[in-house]
């Protein structure tokens, strides 16, 4: 998969199909899990794919983006192979990181996806290293970091914007505002009525937009991004959304109620945008009944790729580790080889 525009029907419909891949691919990724088929933790982005396909939508193939511990969506949205995704998150060799990374851990640098993160807030900062190696060489590109409401309280997350401030870097913050940092809800976490005020600090433009909408979304990171590539420093833009799952798949969530839950599903980004482009006439019901088989076809096939995807041996836990050579952890992967070709180099 490419990236995508949405300046054009075709565009919003592949946008559409975008977001529905998402939500497809993480209930499926929650089945799997619930049936003890993925090892490790699951968070799930369901309820919030308008802000990753509306923002990875405004942004050129070139671009960096860096992700967090809620990353299928960004992974999906910036156009990473569903199937390598699925072999990833079934610790199968095919995965992008060979099955090491899992659901947290997914990246692709080749596409500039410079990965999802466990660490809360771990993420700008390296999205300021990626805007600095684009300013450095004269680029037109940008690095877009995604961040959750509960990391903008975390350090690393202001340094990162100070920095990109300071140096007129071509990046954008964009916070996944879903109003709750785990189990606290955002206005326990932050003595402001807007994330987005924090922008005010390091005098750079910060917004607030509805996170619920695709084109919104898009629109001002479309926005940002000419801002950066001009050479006029960061944006930070808050995308008010909400997760429809708990924090993590098990969650017992008392932290909200059902009521809360379904009072934001009648705002569905999918449905929404849904709606908008049957009542411009650039989806039909049967199209739309195409795009969902098609979706489904599509995650049935990335599951069944991973099934069929070889499990790493016990020795690759050591590839890719280092650059170059070390002769230790030669000897610590020849230990554990089970092909009897062991032994100790010296």
């Amino acid at each position: 998969m490419t990236l995508i525009s949405m300046k054009d029907s075709d565009g919003r419909e592949e946008a559409l199909r975008r977001m529905l891949l998402i939500r497809e691919f993480d209930s499926t990724a929650g089945d799997l899990f619930a049936d003890g088929d993925i090892p490790g933790f699951v968070h799930l982005y369901i309820g919030e794919e308008a802000v990753a396909v509306g923002a990875c939508a405004a942004l050129d193939e070139e671009d960096f983006i860096t992700s967090t511990h809620r990353g299928h969506g960004h992974c999906i949205a910036k156009g990473l192979d569903p199937r390598r995704m699925m072999a990833e998150l079934l610790g199968k060799r095919d995965g992008y990181c060979n099955g090491k990374g899992g659901s947290m851990h997914i990246a692709d640098v080749d596409a500039n996806m410079l990965g999802a993160n466990g660490i809360v807030g771990a993420g700008p900062p390296l999205a300021a290293g990626a805007a600095l190696t684009c300013q450095y060489h004269d680029e037109d590109r940008v690095a877009l970091a995604f961040l959750g409401d509960g990391a903008v309280a975390q350090g690393q997350i202001h340094e990162a914007i100070n920095l990109a401030a300071t140096w007129d870097l071509p990046a954008v913050f964009l916070v996944e505002n879903n109003h709750f940092g785990e189990g606290t809800p955002v206005e326990e976490q932050h003595n402001v009525e807007n994330l987005s005020e924090t922008a005010e600090s390091y005098n750079i433009p910060g917004f607030t937009v509805d996170g619920m909408d695709v084109t919104a979304v898009n629109e001002a990171v479309e926005e940002a991004r000419k801002r950066a590539i001009a050479g006029d420093g960061p944006t930070f833009i808050e995308a008010e959304t909400y997760r429809y799952r708990g924090h993590f798949e098990g969650d017992p969530q008392p932290y909200r109620t059902e009521e809360d839950v379904e009072r934001w599903q009648q705002r569905d980004p999918i449905d929404a945008f849904t709606e908008q482009l049957i009542d411009r006439g650039e989806l039909a019901e049967s199209e739309l009944d195409d795009l969902r088989a098609e979706v489904e076809a599509e995650i049935e096939e990335a599951v069944e790729f991973a099934r069929e995807a070889d499990e790493p041996t016990p020795e690759e836990a050591y590839d890719d580790m280092f650059g170059e050579p070390v002769p230790e952890i030669e000897r610590f992967a020849n230990a554990l080889r089970t092909d009897g070709r062991g032994g100790d180099p010296q």
